[in-house]
């Protein structure tokens, strides 16, 4: 690797098919001196599938204080040292964030080498608006988890969380309170054989009856908007202007298409509606 030089290198790995990871990833892992990793187990698995040998150290939020000032050393003596997580992006919702501070307040090299996450990966195929606020893992305090839910239900945009499948249920009843509002996608096992994506209603959905396995990326929608054709509901004006701004670019049929999806109206009434501002 050319310029390969002393630093910290955040490497993203794959997130369940190891041949989800690019050939950068593979060059820096090969080339490094050091790769920490939460569980030098799991990680060996994607090594060894790469026939890469290189030294793995463990590095998990039980030990990184402990191990910052050797990483910090290891790097200003001339050490490229990789971070890995256990799977995905390393630092969001994982472990590396108090060693990546220490690096930038000791002036050293942070590469990032981009790849595989949880959280692109699943609000991707959501169907969702594209805007997001990512949240990761919620406490278990009932307390606390109200008043962090409440918050969070006046960000009307999607918003993604880490459930630990064995609490997906503990959870819902508290989404239900606070995002009754919004759509619900359940991302189970992403990229692995047993890859699923449950979609539902936040309203009507009653949880899961049996246990369910693996780790789940929970994307919820921003908050249901729902118009109606009567005077003083629906602001026929904005959504006219909006139309005819569309209707420079796209056809009759594909705009009354996507307005009575977006605002929740009959397609019939928008198209009509199309129709007039046309002409």
């Amino acid at each position: 690797m050319n310029n390969f030089l002393p630093g910290l290198y955040i490497v993203s790995t794959p997130i369940g098919n190891l041949e989800d990871i690019t050939l950068r990833a593979l060059n820096v892992l090969k080339n490094s001196d050091k790769i920490l990793c939460e569980d030098t187990r799991h990680s060996l698995k994607l090594l060894n599938h790469y026939n890469i040998k290189k030294k793995l150290v463990a590095y998990h939020k039980f030990n990184e204080k402990k191990l910052i000032p050797s990483v910090i050393k290891f790097i200003s003596n001339g050490e490229k040292i990789s971070l890995i997580s256990d799977a995905g992006t390393p630092i969001l919702s994982d472990p590396g964030l108090l060693l990546l501070k220490e690096c930038i307040k000791e002036d050293i090299k942070i590469f990032p080498i981009p790849g595989v996450s949880a959280i692109t990966t699943a609000t991707s195929v959501s169907g969702f608006e594209e805007k997001y606020f990512f949240y990761g893992f919620l406490t278990k305090k009932e307390k606390e988890l109200e008043k962090v839910l409440k918050n969070l239900s006046n960000y009307n945009v999607s918003i993604v969380f880490f459930i630990p499948s064995l609490k997906i249920n503990f959870y819902m009843k508290f989404f239900k309170k606070f995002f009754s509002d919004r759509k619900i996608v359940i991302a189970k096992e992403m990229t692995k054989l047993h890859e699923n994506f449950y979609r539902e209603n936040l309203k009507s959905f009653k949880g899961f009856k049996k246990t369910i396995k693996g780790e789940l990326t929970v994307v919820l929608s921003k908050k249901e908007e729902r118009y109606n054709f009567k005077k003083n509901d629906f602001n026929k004006k904005k959504i006219s202007i909006e139309i005819n701004d569309y209707l420079k670019r796209y056809s009759l049929k594909d705009v009354a298409k996507l307005v009575s999806e977006k605002y929740k109206l009959p397609k019939k009434q928008i198209y009509d509606l199309c129709l007039k501002i046309k002409k």
